[in-house]
C-alpha cells in the first residue's frame, strides 16, 4: 500500500523587523525664529533609535526660497550622511509650536510561514508495473487477463484466493451502486477517473461513494486520488459528512483537515445547523468532540 502522503503547501509572508522611537520637541516663542533666512536651522539634542544617533534640524524660513511661507523639518542620521524629511504642522498655538517626531528603523528582514495550505499528495502512477507483473505471473494468466485482480488484492482473493466459492464463474457485488462499480473498474484499468457532468454536489458524492469503494477493495491510490478531491471542496454543507467518511474509512489525513475546516470561528455557527452536523453526532460522535477539543486548545493559545 503507498503511504498516505501528507504535503503542506507553505505560503510565505516577507516582514521587516522594526524598532520605532517617538520624540516631541517644543519651540516656545516661534516667531522669534522667523527671519533667519532660508537654509539656516536650528538642530535639536540628538536621540537614539535602533542603535543610530538622530538629531532634528528645524528651518524656521525653510529650506529653501521656494519654502518661504513655510518651514522646514528634516530627521538627520548622524553616522550615516542620510535624510529624511518630514511634514510639519501647519497649527501654531500662541507662538508654541510642538513637533513630534516618530523614527522608524529597519533592523532585519526575514521570510515567515504563516499559514500553510493543507493538500493530499498523490504518488505517480504505478499500472505500467502492475500490468507488467500481471504478464509474468502465472497466476490467472492462463485462463483469465484479470485486470481487477492484478490492481485490488481484494479482488484477486476473491478471484484466485480461499475466499473464492467453490466453481464459481461470478462475483457478486453487493452494496454498491452501478455506476460507482463502474467507475472503480474505469480507475483500475486506466488510473483516471472517468469524465463526469458539470453538477458539482452529484460530482461530489460520486467521489464519497468511490472513496468507500477504494476502501473496500483496498485500491489504495485511487482513495488517496478521492480524499484529494475532497479536501480541496470542503465547505461547510459538505465537511460534515467527509469527516464522517474520514472516521470511518481510516483517512487521517482528511480527518485532519477537515477538523481544522471545522474549527475555524467564522463557519462553526453555519455548521451546526446543517443536516449533515446533526447526522454526524448521531453517527460518529468521536468526530465532533475531537472538533471541539481542538477548538477549546485553540482559544487557549
Amino acid at each position: 500500500m503507498p503511504p498516505e502522503t501528507m504535503t503542506r503547501t507553505t505560503m510565505f509572508t516577507y516582514r521587516t523587523e522594526t524598532e520605532q522611537g517617538k520624540h516631541v520637541f517644543e519651540i516656545f516663542d516661534y516667531s522669534q525664529h522667523k527671519g533667519m533666512d532660508t537654509k539656516k536651522f536650528i538642530r535639536f539634542d540628538t536621540f537614539s533609535v535602533g542603535g543610530h544617533d538622530w538629531a532634528i534640524r528645524f528651518y524656521p524660513d525653510g529650506f529653501t526660497s521656494h519654502c518661504k511661507g513655510y518651514i522646514s523639518v528634516y530627521v538627520e542620521l548622524l553616522d550615516k550622511e542620510t535624510k529624511s524629511e518630514f511634514e510639519a504642522s501647519n497649527y501654531l498655538r500662541d507662538d508654541h509650536l510642538t513637533i513630534q517626531c516618530v523614527v522608524t528603523v529597519k533592523k532585519k528582514s526575514q521570510v515567515l510561514i504563516t499559514k500553510s495550505l493543507n493538500q493530499i499528495e498523490v504518488p505517480p502512477s504505478n499500472i505500467a508495473e502492475q500490468l507488467g507483473n500481471l504478464l509474468h505471473a502465472k497466476e490467472g494468466t492462463d485462463v483469465t487477463f484479470s485486470v481487477a485482480g492484478a490492481r485490488s488484492p481484494v479482488f484477486r482473493a476473491e478471484l484466485y484466493g480461499s475466499v473464492r466459492e467453490a466453481k464459481s464463474e461470478h462475483i457478486t457485488i453487493e452494496d454498491m451502486q452501478p455506476a460507482v462499480f463502474k467507475a472503480l473498474m474505469h480507475f483500475i484499468y486506466t488510473e483516471v477517473l472517468p469524465e463526469t457532468g458539470d453538477q458539482r454536489d452529484a460530482n461530489l458524492e460520486m467521489i464519497q461513494h468511490l472513496l468507500v469503494a477504494a476502501d473496500r477493495y483496498a485500491v489504495d491510490r485511487l482513495k488517496l486520488v478521492c480524499q484529494s478531491i475532497l479536501c480541496k471542496t470542503l465547505d461547510v454543507e459538505n465537511v460534515c459528512s467527509t469527516m464522517a467518511l474520514a472516521y470511518h474509512h481510516n483517512c487521517d489525513r482528511l480527518k485532519d483537515i477537515c477538523l481544522d475546516f471545522i474549527t475555524r470561528s467564522d463557519v462553526m455557527d453555519a455548521l451546526v445547523k446543517t443536516a449533515d452536523c446533526k447526522n454526524l453526532k448521531r453517527t460518529c460522535p468521536s468526530a465532533l468532540a475531537d472538533a471541539f477539543e481542538k477548538m477549546i486548545s485553540f482559544c487557549k493559545m
